[in-house]
């Protein structure tokens, strides 16, 4: 975790991306932009003399990729990543492995249009700088074993509507949440309560997310799409852009996902699906919020708990970044804090 002004070095092919992402962060107090270069090859020689507090990384460029630089400045000297990827399937899965990686976050950018976009949404980008700098990295490069919850009668269970065991884990989580729910959800079984999850990430980014997971997992991962209904033995992943709420129809949870204004910043928000959670399962839920910075979901899991839900928050040990797990505590919305190797067995018993 870095105090004081953050030094960031901003590596990106693209000459527009470099002067306008420099002025606007130069532009706000406590950053300093020690460097913009074209390459990891001129990063590299610039990091000789200087080494950033953060690293703004794009990830197709010429001489070298962004994912291998990435992967070198882990293997030598951990460093604090924000991915600057575009906005394209391509682009989503290359920022997944960039994330697996060790990347903190990511920023999407679109194909065209580069100045307006680097423009209007200056806001984003100085936030995950602020997020980088403010993260535990050495937190991302450990990988917990924690093993896998058995079903008490043996065997995988089916996947069933969650209404018919009365129990729904709802799940919100930011920076440094890619690779804490890598951690947490490929030790679920298919017997662990139908489990709706807020990971604050862009447009597109969260399907390449959900599909990766899927592979890794027992339970089923999937984007969360409009209607979907809430299983046991699966995950539904809020879509990058999208609000996500949890309603009831008759013996069912299912799922509404709809567009909407940024909610504390975000879109999806922890708050929004927390918020409907507590309005529509009550005592029956659970409500998880994990690493990540500022604030989204803390209101929400404490209209939770108020409503009977457990609630649980990741400690501040085991987060890349305690921001939102603090704020909740501080609110009194939490009944328990918990490391992230007891995550598992928190959403597994609901």
């Amino acid at each position: 975790m870095i105090s004081g002004t953050v030094s960031v070095l901003i590596v990106d092919d693209s000459a527009v991306v470099r002067q306008v992402l420099s002025a606007r962060l130069r532009s706000k107090p406590g950053i300093e932009v020690i460097g913009a270069v074209p390459d990891p090859i001129f990063a590299m020689e610039h990091m000789n003399r200087a080494w950033p507090d953060v690293i703004v990384l794009d990830i197709e460029m010429p001489r070298m990729d962004g994912l291998t630089f990435l992967r070198k400045i882990m293997e030598t000297r951990p460093t604090p990543v924000v991915i600057c990827s575009t906005l394209t399937r391509r682009g989503a899965e290359t920022t997944m492995e960039a994330l697996a990686a060790g990347a903190v976050t990511a920023i999407a950018k679109p194909a065209t249009g580069l100045k307006k976009f680097m423009e209007d949404d200056a806001g984003d980008i100085v936030a995950a700088v602020r997020a980088a700098a403010a993260s535990r990295v050495s937190r991302l490069r450990q990988t917990e074993r924690v093993p896998v919850p058995v079903p008490a009668q043996g065997g995988a269970a089916p996947i069933m509507p969650v209404a018919d065991v009365g129990r729904i884990v709802a799940v919100g989580v930011s920076t440094g949440g890619t690779q804490a729910l890598a951690t947490v959800l490929p030790a679920l079984s298919r017997a662990c309560p139908g489990v709706v999850v807020v990971q604050h990430m862009p447009e597109k980014f969260t399907s390449a997310f959900a599909e990766r997971l899927d592979g890794m997992c027992q339970v089923r991962v999937k984007e969360a799409e409009h209607g979907d209904p809430v299983l046991t033995g699966q995950v539904l992943i809020a879509p990058g852009g999208q609000h996500m709420e949890v309603n009831r129809t008759g013996e069912q949870y299912r799922v509404r996902v709809f567009g909407g204004p940024p909610v504390n910043r975000h879109c999806p928000s922890v708050d929004v699906l927390f918020r409907s959670v507590a309005k529509t399962a009550g005592r029956n839920a659970t409500g998880v919020i994990m690493t990540g910075m500022g604030d989204d979901g803390a209101r929400g899991l404490l209209e939770m708990r108020r409503a009977g839900a457990y609630t649980v928050a990741q400690d501040e040990a085991t987060c890349v970044v305690h921001g939102m797990p603090r704020e909740a505590v501080l609110l009194g919305a939490v009944d328990r804090e918990a490391p992230l190797g007891s995550l598992a067995e928190v959403i597994h018993r609901g």
